[in-house]
């Protein structure tokens, strides 16, 4: 009897166990054979159907597109420089490749991806690949080496154009406008991840608009999970149909190979700055001559504005299209051409968009009343030339002379001396009060002001003496509202909402 119940329990057990096997490797099985006098029958693979939308694969896709994408090799000038040519990013996000470690030789070398955009030769790839460029190697699909020229490029969004010297005919693809891409939609990523030609890589959408990723303000990044790396730098984005929806620019990385987070220039944006390199070699852009930033709630309450939204105006260039429209200091603009303006790179963007020369109205906050002024915008400097026209702060911590705790911001501050003036290089007509000691534990030491900075305004004044600064004090305590005060330092000139303790 046991014998019996022991075997019609491994008849179960291996029935059971041949049907869990199937199932896992995707098989059909044929019914369960009977324990006695059965004869052997073949177990016959079964396929099973993918889930509804998802390609059963990417084969024919990558064939078509694989002829017109390109690997870049780059020969820099001695002098160029060896660190990330993105700067600003947060912690985590780097450029795909930038130069090779450890690599040989007398000049610095790069490594990027690339696509011919016609049959004449013309490539995009990223800026980053390029600059510092002495000399430009094309590898083609076919395994062809030609030199290449730049035709242009543009540092606010990462992207250059190039063209194969001599010409000839070439395998080509097209952007879309991309408007039809939605979070979940499959894309495909072929480049030249640490220099191993023709890789190709697919995942899907992320998320759209990402304004958290990378450092330009001129572009709402398309994040994606196909595995990209260093060297897919400049490469196409490409949906089912073969389209390019965004050129890669950037990952986020901890460890610096791909984690499945990367970002793509959309091919909106990437596609209306292509065509002014090409067509002039450079981009142009409104400009409208003030150094702006965000505005978080505190600053808000500070403002009297019942929401955050608007772009604070930190500094104004001398007569510049905003000093001679009006536009001051502190002033928040909070409409430009008619247009809500939601935070400072929504005004970044409209103002770039504009075309140079023309006229816009626009909204501002100040001291609690609304004007409306008129800004003919001028040409956008080049970046070196904005960042040679910013003063570089030369703070160093001061001890503290005779200074009057200030209790209720949690810091410190003494008055400026002649020799302050000249190492904080402010005009003629600027003064502030020097911190010499913050609160670790204070509202104003969580948002950044240290010992060494200069407090130029606070609640929209000049202030010189500590008095001045208590006046402040009381008069936003009165209010049951943050102080917003303007700070020069090691972050630049920026306005700072100060939360009150009590006094």
């Amino acid at each position: 009897m046991s014998d019996f119940v022991s075997m019609k329990f491994l008849r179960r057990i291996l029935i059971a166990g041949a049907a869990t096997t199937a199932l896992c490797v995707g098989f059909t099985v044929a019914p369960a054979l009977e324990w006695r006098g059965a004869s052997a029958q073949e177990i016959t693979p079964h396929a099973i159907a993918p889930p509804s939308g998802a390609p059963t694969s990417f084969a024919d896709l990558i064939e078509r597109v694989r002829p017109a994408v390109v690997s870049i090799s780059v020969r820099q000038r001695p002098d160029a420089a060896q660190g990330p040519a993105v700067e600003g990013l947060p912690p985590g996000f780097e450029e795909f490749f930038r130069g090779r470690p450890g690599r040989p030789g007398p000049a610095p070398t790069a490594l990027g991806s690339g696509f011919f955009i016609d049959q004449s030769g013309v490539v995009v790839t990223n800026h980053h690949v390029i600059e510092g460029a002495e000399e430009i190697t094309i590898r083609t699909s076919d395994g062809r080496d030609l030199p290449a020229d730049i035709v242009g490029s543009d540092e606010p969004t990462d992207l250059a154009v190039l063209r194969v010297r001599g010409g000839g005919r070439f395998p080509f693809v097209n952007f879309d406008d991309a408007s039809h891409v939605r979070v979940g939609d499959w894309v495909v990523a072929v480049g030249n991840p640490f220099g191993l030609d023709g890789t190709a890589t697919a995942g899907i959408v992320s998320a759209i608009g990402r304004r958290d990723a990378g450092s330009s303000a001129y572009v709402d990044y398309m994040q994606i999970d196909a595995p990209i790396n260093r060297g897919n730098s400049g490469g196409p984005t490409f949906d089912l149909s073969g389209r390019v929806i965004g050129v890669n620019s950037a990952i986020f990385s901890p460890t610096g190979g791909s984690v499945g987070i990367g970002f793509a220039i959309p091919s909106g944006t990437a596609n209306t700055v292509v065509h002014q390199l090409l067509d002039a070699g450079r981009v142009t852009r409104g400009w409208i001559g003030v150094s702006i930033q965000g505005i978080d709630q505190d600053m808000a309450a500070s403002l009297g504005l019942d929401e955050p939204r608007g772009a604070l105006v930190g500094s104004v260039v001398p007569d510049g299209p905003a000093a001679r429209a009006g536009i001051q200091q502190g002033d928040v603009i909070v409409t430009y051409d008619g247009q809500r303006i939601q935070d400072n790179r929504d005004l970044t963007q409209r103002v770039g968009a504009t075309r140079v020369g023309q006229t816009t109205r626009v909204e501002v906050l100040r001291a609690g009343a609304r004007r409306t002024l008129n800004l003919r915008l001028a040409e956008r400097p080049s970046e070196q030339t904005l960042a040679s026209a910013t003063p570089t702060p030369n703070a160093t911590p001061q001890e503290e002379q005779g200074g009057v705790a200030q209790s209720s911001l949690g810091l410190s501050a003494r008055p400026m001396t002649p020799e302050d003036r000249t190492r904080y290089e402010l005009a003629a007509n600027e003064a502030g009060l020097v911190v010499t000691n913050v609160d670790p534990g204070s509202d104003i030491a969580q948002k950044g002001v240290r010992a060494g900075d200069v407090i130029l305004q606070a609640g929209g004044r000049s202030v010189r003496t500590l008095q001045e600064l208590n006046t402040a004090v009381d008069a936003a305590q009165r209010a049951g509202r943050p102080l917003l005060l303007q700070v020069d330092g090691r972050a630049g000139r920026r306005f700072v909402a100060a939360n009150l303790g009590e006094r």
